[in-house]
């Protein structure tokens, strides 16, 4: 690792590291509310505002979130869903890591943007992802991938778990989220992509991500499941579309 371990990246001013701060408050607040949404809405502007954001400081942030989320209903969790997505996004965690350090992220990042918004369609149209042994082992390893070289790894999740209570959806993909974005930061770690300034920097913006989820925590029970799932799809559709065109325009 060639940062210092107490450094700051280089370029980030005032004004930007506020405007970083409003980006993950949002962004928080989505996740609170729907289970998903925290890097889908900040990773594409954050790439472009502080490239340093992506991946690692945004699935730090994205998984203390999403343990937030887990603890606030854990009676929700559905643990056998849980553990075995986990084991998929661990595998995907580590085979992003190998992928990364021999292949270009672009046309995996348009392969998986296709994948989802087929997903959607699919979904719209009535078909239904049960949450199986195989395919929740699949959308965990989709999911670490994703998450791993894109911080984006929450979609397939939202896929799988679409037609579950909106507290399931929220607490499982929280639990999820969580202890997979610890999987893919240790391969990023691995693989010298993750270090002092990248930690630094995404712990510097833990205030903005709580109060975003204390916002959330004021608005979930209001919001009717039917809209959760609406919600849900949407999130994963706009992601993919943002996913394609950054890889479309490099």
């Amino acid at each position: 690792m060639t940062e210092a371990l107490a450094g700051w990246p280089a370029g980030i001013t005032p004004l930007g590291y506020a405007a970083l701060g409003a980006l993950v408050l949002v962004g928080a607040c989505l996740q609170g509310i729907g289970g998903i949404g925290f890097a889908m809405f900040a990773a594409p502007v954050a790439v472009l505002l502080a490239p340093v954001m992506v991946p690692g400081p945004l699935l730090l942030l994205g998984g203390i979130v999403s343990a937030l989320a887990a603890l606030r209903e854990p009676a929700a969790i559905d643990w056998t869903l849980a553990r075995r997505c986990i084991g998929g996004r661990v595998v995907g965690a580590a085979l992003a890591a190998a992928v990364m350090l021999v292949l270009p992220p672009r046309p995996l990042a348009a392969a998986f943007g296709v994948l989802l918004l087929a997903g959607v369609a699919l979904s719209l149209l009535g078909w239904r992802i049960e949450p199986t042994r195989a395919n929740a082992w699949g959308a965990g390893t989709l999911s670490g991938l994703m998450g791993t070289i894109t911080s984006v790894g929450a979609p397939p999740l939202g896929l799988l778990t679409q037609r579950l209570p909106a507290p399931t959806i929220r607490a499982t993909i929280g639990g999820i989220i969580a202890l997979g974005a610890a999987a893919s930061l240790v391969m990023l770690a691995w693989a010298g992509l993750f270090g002092g300034t990248q930690l630094v920097l995404g712990l510097s913006l833990f205030p903005w991500v709580w109060a975003g989820f204390r916002v959330s925590s004021r608005l979930v029970k209001r919001i009717p499941a039917a809209h959760t799932r609406r919600l849900l799809l949407a999130l994963v559709a706009g992601s993919a579309l943002l996913v394609l065109g950054k890889a479309a325009l490099g």
